[in-house]
């Protein structure tokens, strides 16, 4: 059974609609998904609960409530006939928290909004999961979605920048769109609504499809969907091919061979030779990007996550805002001293003024 973990810690990221309506695709497509909701809000569950029997079947666990009577193991089980299990996690998880959320899951999905707040939010989140979850780059098990995105803004082409530095896969770009609030009311997924209703919003989940049902351990090519929402990260461009001792002695192993270059994407299906020992080969194409032909060279990048020097920009920029603000302050103090300053000159010169005695000599003679 597979395993999905929808998560960020950031609050309002919208997590639990893209849970819901990942359920309702598989429940559609006959998998008989497990939908279990840690969040103690219960948005999932009470989302359940407005089904009605004609619907596709989704089994729901509700995680966070926990019963003193029964094991947790108990409690948590799933039917045996479930090929799917998509988690809905709430908001505010701590670090320390992230690796029994994520412990067995083949895939898990990081929405994030396009707005400075949850770019930030974000950045800590993918930190977490290769630092604190310990969940590795190479395993192509993170995926980022851009959610509720209004495209030409600056706001969203500033996201997407900052994603392309993460060097994890953006899996899927949504659009901000009444119909998964609609969808939620009824309490169906958007792909059990009419199709002609809905045609943008399928086309966006498309991607995101095809790289939840890609092979385990071979990435994906993203992108591939002729969907608005397709996303790619550009800048690299590889070649993996894996080896297998269970093939026999120079049996073609299948693997894949992605491609994404210059803000394409291309998946070319291929193979290599069978060799003596397990091999992982990179050939990079992009710019500053050095070529790696070895195991050692290959884990080399992958064990290094960018995201420490994201932060660190992160916390370069908060620094130099708030030095400008400081100068700014500074400036605004300054200007107000020399004001008062020029007042005190001005009230200095009108005593000096001849008119002004004469004015004062009155008023005392009065």
């Amino acid at each position: 059974m597979q395993r999905i973990v929808v998560l960020n810690p950031k609050g309002g990221s919208g997590k639990t609609t893209i849970a819901i309506n990942l359920a309702s695709y598989y429940a559609v497509q006959g998998l008989r998904p497990v939908l279990m909701d840690y969040d103690p809000q219960a948005s999932s569950t009470r989302w359940l609960k407005k089904r009605s029997a004609p619907q596709p079947l989704i089994h729901g666990i509700s995680a966070y409530d926990r019963n003193a009577r029964t094991t947790r193991s108990f409690q948590l089980r799933a039917p045996g006939d479930s090929q799917r299990q998509v988690i809905d996690t709430p908001a505010a998880v701590a670090a320390p928290e992230m690796p029994e959320l994520v412990r067995g899951a083949d895939r898990i999905l990081v929405p994030v909004l396009p707005s400075d707040i949850d770019i930030h939010a974000c950045s800590k989140c993918i930190a977490d999961l290769l630092l604190v979850a310990k969940v590795k780059r190479a395993d192509n098990r993170i995926g980022v979605i851009a959610n509720r995105v209004k495209k030409n803004t600056l706001v969203y082409q500033a996201l997407m920048r900052f994603l392309a530095t993460l060097h994890i896969p953006i899996v899927a770009t949504f659009r901000d769109s009444q119909n998964y609030i609609r969808a939620a009311e009824l309490g169906v997924g958007i792909h059990e609504m009419k199709a002609y209703l809905v045609r943008e919003d399928l086309d966006q989940w498309l991607p995101l499809i095809q790289w939840l049902e890609a092979r385990e351990g071979v990435p994906e090519a993203i992108g591939t969907s002729p969907s608005e929402g397709a996303a790619v990260v550009p800048a690299l461009a590889a070649a993996v091919a894996v080896s297998d001792h269970s093939h026999a002695p120079g049996q073609l192993n299948g693997a894949a061979k992605l491609a994404i270059a210059g803000g394409a994407s291309v998946m070319a299906g291929g193979g290599s030779a069978m060799a003596a020992e397990p091999t992982i080969e990179y050939t990079v194409t992009s710019g500053d990007l050095a070529s790696a032909t070895t195991p050692e060279a290959a884990e080399a990048p992958a064990e290094s996550p960018p995201v420490e020097r994201v932060l660190a920009e992160v916390a370069s920029e908060e620094g130099a805002a708030a030095e400008g603000a400081l100068a700014e302050e500074a400036s605004a103090e300054e200007a107000s001293a020399e004001e008062a300053s020029e007042n005190a000159e001005a009230a200095e010169a009108d005593l000096e003024d001849p008119l002004v005695d004469t004015i004062v000599a009155s008023e005392g003679g009065r």
